[in-house]
Formats: C-alpha cells, structure tokens, sequence
C-alpha cells in the first residue's frame, strides 16, 4: 500500500516514473494493450461528478492511454484505462474516500462472490483489468439489470445479489461498453433512487 501511495503522488510531477516504479502496472498496461483489451470499455470523463474536479492530473492521464495505445482528449477518455488503472494513481479526495479504495479495500470482490484478494491489482495471473471486465460483464448479463435509453443512447445498470451485510456491486455500461464498477452499501436506495435516464458515474 505504501509503495502505492508513494507512486501515486509521484505521479503528480513524473508519470512515467510512478508507472515504472510499480512493474506490475507498466506490465499490465502493455499486456491489455497488446490484448486489445481496452475495446470493451466505454468513455468516461475524469472530472468527478461528486468533487467536481479531475481525479488525476492532465499528464497521467496522457501517459496512461499512451500506455495503452488509446487516443484520448482531455478529460475524456477510456473509462478502463481511468477507472481502472487511473484511479489507483488518484490522490483526490471523493465523499467516498480514495478511488483506489475499490480495488483494494475487499469490498467489491467480496460484494462480487470473489475469493478474498481477487481484484487486488497486482494479484493473480491476469491484469486487473481482465479480472475486472469479467466481473463487470458477469453482472450486467443478470436479468433484472436496468436498461435506460436517452438520446439516442442504451445504458445498462446492474446490481449483484446482496452479501450478508446487505451491499452489492453494482456495473454500469453504456452503449454496450463497460463504464464502471463498484460496491454500493444500500442496492435497494440505488435502484430507487435512479430517477430520469442519464449519463451517470461520470460517463461520457
């Protein structure tokens, strides 16, 4: 965690040498990349809808997607190479604490029915973004996912069966293509609480 935490503020003036510092990273990035991986993920933005300012600085940005052979126009980008590998370089502050804290915390895997450290990013044989589009991907095919359609758009909302303690993971794509993914404490306030189709959790 610290060595973490360490890259992530690195990053800050040096991009490429917090990505470097952390071998499992610079690995996977090249790894997805060659595996055309990225494809399955949609657009998001990085400004934060709940903090309403970027996540990441402009030049991490730029350096992940051309780690991942992606062209991408600030703030807008992939929401794999963002939401995934992006955030764990995310110093800012949300309401709910670091965005890393996903990957890390045991929550979403658990919330998943993953064995214990299975969303880890440097754990495992595959990259976290493989595990990660297989898991999202499990959840959205559920039959009682939402879909909402607006403006020429089909979004797709789906929350995994809750655990013992009541939350669940939650997938959202758009247009067919993975968004994001993350645990939520109250699934049933979530889907009441949806109101009018949008864009939401910061897609793009």
């Amino acid at each position: 965690m610290q060595t973490l935490d360490t890259a992530a503020h690195l990053a800050a003036t040096d991009p490429a040498a917090a990505i470097d510092s952390l071998p499992w990273l610079a690995a996977a990035l090249a790894e997805d990349r060659a595996a055309g991986r990225f494809a399955a993920w949609g657009r998001s933005t990085v400004i934060d809808e709940n903090v309403g300012a970027a996540v990441l600085p402009r030049a991490v940005f730029d350096e992940l997607h051309e780690r991942a052979g992606l062209t991408a126009e600030w703030p807008i980008g992939n929401a794999g190479v963002l939401h995934v590998y992006g955030y764990l370089l995310s110093t800012t502050p949300t309401p709910y604490g670091l965005k890393r804290e996903r990957w890390l915390s045991g929550e979403l895997e658990r919330a998943c029915g993953l064995e214990t450290g299975a969303l880890l990013p440097w754990a495992g044989g595959e990259t976290l973004l493989s595990r990660a589009t297989a898991a999202a991907s499990t959840l959205l095919a559920r039959s009682d996912a939402v879909t909402e359609e607006f403006e020429g758009r089909t979004a797709r909302i789906a929350l995994g069966a809750p655990v013992p303690d009541g939350s669940a993971a939650l997938a959202y794509a758009v247009d067919g293509l993975i968004v994001t993914m993350f645990p939520v404490a109250d699934p049933v306030g979530v889907r009441a609480g949806l109101g009018a189709p949008q864009l939401r959790w910061n897609a793009a």
